[in-house]
């Protein structure tokens, strides 16, 4: 006799078992999602009938701040989680637990920036393992990499060309990320 399975479980949706694991806390769940072009963050609480997402960060809020280069790297996953930190701060939340999905947990990855941002605006959670270094969330390699690649101008224009099609120059990326880093932690946007 064969067992039908749940259509999220075939599809590789969802891992129940891990699910059922994190409901036990009985904690709304900071889920957090990196696309091909996007970081989401949200912060779910599980209903009987149906999940309720009671905050969301997405990583396109931060144009709104000035940023320019792409939304689905490590800099702005770490911005997202900066953000949605301010967000959780504002509404008084800090009892939660951080679900990644069927995210694996590598130490400096793009899912542990994003919990480095939230932990960086004052929500405290225990990463100093797993966090990545203060380089890479600047974006410090990438302008390195730039620099490194500007004299052979074939290699650089492949590399950088989302860049170059935007006018941003990758040598100012540290630069430029903390500038956005610092209107986050002050709350200005492009919109005030």
């Amino acid at each position: 006799m064969k067992i039908a399975q749940y259509k999220r479980k075939i599809k590789g949706l969802t891992n129940y078992k891990k699910r059922l694991t994190l409901l036990k806390s009985r904690k709304p769940r900071l889920v957090i999602r990196k696309s091909n072009k996007n970081i989401v963050i949200q912060l779910i609480d599980y209903k009987p009938t149906g999940d309720i997402i009671l905050l969301s960060t997405h990583s396109r809020e931060l144009k709104k701040y000035g940023w320019k280069p792409q939304l689905n790297n490590l800099p702005s996953a770490y911005l997202t989680g900066l953000l949605c930190g301010n967000k959780l701060k504002n509404k008084k939340i800090t009892e939660f637990v951080v679900d990644i999905g069927f995210n694996r947990k590598i130490n400096g990855s793009i899912i542990f920036a994003a919990v480095k941002g939230i932990n960086d605006s004052g929500i405290k959670l225990s990463i100093e393992k797993v966090a990545p270094s203060e380089e890479r969330i600047k974006g410090t390699h990438i302008a390195k990499y730039a620099t490194l690649l500007k004299e052979d101008q074939e290699k650089y224009q492949k590399q950088f060309s989302n860049y170059t099609k935007i006018n941003f120059n990758p040598e100012d990326f540290e630069k430029h990320f903390l500038e956005i880093k610092n209107k986050i932690l002050e709350g200005k946007n492009g919109k005030e």
